[in-house]
């Protein structure tokens, strides 16, 4: 028997957000998309009985769990430093950077190492993170290029800015991601949407008031002279150091009532949110996948997004791009692709359908099966 061993710590993180739905479905979809004669492994942090109980209820089929002896912080430390064992050997996969990463043979002892970097913000953002969220980053990177027999990212535009970081010659392999799981209309979203209170017209937005995710650039477009008075839905922190999205909003001339948000949302709910919506404006600056157009298209909402590379290969010409720029220019092109969308709809009519189409490109299967080639090509 093969067994492919999967970190499936960041399931039980105190915070999974993205990357811990990523880890759930790509999990899910390895162990079904095991070959003959080949199962799967978790390798989870030393955490609490219950917390092992939520991994092998969330990932059915797991052939069992590695539990390291050290809590999740200290592993991270101790893998970054290389001061302690690490979990055995064999074909070890990380969906992110969080993987024992040391010396090791696979021509001759059979062990393997593929990690995944889902973003380049510690070179590019640096002041987003923490300090020490960065220098882990950047230390466990170095780790990656000396002892990871791949790495995995979910976009050729993210494997060029990784390449510019740290040389991995032909170790980089693109595996893209797909829609949450969850993500689809049920009988209740009627029900749903009067529950989260969407107005009967909007454009939703995701992101925080930090400058490269835009989202301050939509509240700017929206509040541009003829832009209808459309309502948005914003998806993430009200807040961002001392600014407050009611307050950005009232001055670029958006009456905040006009404003509808959501800290973070459910699947069905998000779903519900994306069906219902006129256009999903994706406006951030720098992205390193495009995971949210993903999602919005599988959805058939019309989709308006920046020309951060990452979106532009995602799309596909599916949605309407708009150049970032320098200046305030943006906000003036962002205005006249919503005003379209909105005003006109044959042009949402064809983005729906389009998008839709685009989005057949993805899948958790599609993506495990290509995991799975990738420890067998190594």
């Amino acid at each position: 028997m093969t067994t492919l061993r999967l970190i499936v710590d960041q399931i039980i993180a105190p915070v999974p957000g993205a990357l811990g739905r990523y880890t759930y479905d790509l999990a899910r979809a390895i162990v079904a998309a095991a070959p003959p004669g080949c199962d799967v492994e978790g390798i989870v942090s030393s955490s609490l009985p219950e917390d092992y109980d939520r991994v092998l209820a969330a990932v059915p089929g797991l052939s069992g769990l590695y539990k390291t002896s050290l809590a999740r912080r200290e592993l991270a430390g101790a893998w970054q430093l290389n001061v302690t064992t690490s979990p055995g050997g064999g074909m070890i996969h990380s969906p992110s950077l969080f993987a024992p990463l040391r010396r090791h043979d696979r021509a001759t002892d059979g062990n393997q190492v593929v990690v995944t970097v889902h973003d380049v913000l510690a070179w590019t953002h640096p002041e987003a993170l923490s300090a020490a969220s960065v220098a882990w980053q950047k230390g466990m990177l170095k780790r990656a290029r000396r002892h990871a027999d791949a790495v995995v990212v979910p976009t050729h535009a993210l494997a060029e800015r990784l390449q510019g970081i740290a040389d991995f010659g032909a170790r980089v392999r693109v595996i893209g991601t797909a829609p949450r799981s969850g993500l689809s209309l049920g009988p209740d979203r009627a029900e749903r949407a009067a529950r989260l209170g969407l107005p009967d017209d909007y454009i939703v937005t995701t992101g925080t008031l930090e400058p490269r995710r835009g989202v301050v650039d939509v509240f700017a477009a929206l509040g541009r002279p003829g832009v209808p008075e459309v309502p948005v839905v914003v998806i993430g922190p009200q807040s961002w150091g001392d600014q407050h999205l009611a307050t950005v909003a009232e001055e670029y001339g958006v009456d905040p009532r006009r404003v509808r948000h959501f800290d973070e949302l459910d699947a069905a709910d998000l779903a519900v949110v994306l069906a219902g919506a006129r256009a999903f404006v994706a406006p951030a600056h720098d992205a390193g996948s495009g995971t949210e157009l993903i999602e919005a298209f599988s959805l058939g909402t019309p989709v308006i997004h920046s020309d951060a590379p990452a979106f532009v290969e995602v799309a596909a010409d599916a949605g309407i791009t708009v150049p970032v720029g320098v200046g305030d220019g943006f906000a003036d092109r962002l205005a006249a692709a919503i005003t379209s969308v909105v005003e006109q709809p044959g042009i949402a009519e064809r983005l729906a359908i389009a998008g839709h189409d685009r989005s057949r490109a993805f899948s958790w299967r599609d993506t495990a099966e290509r995991v799975w080639q990738l420890h067998a090509d190594l």
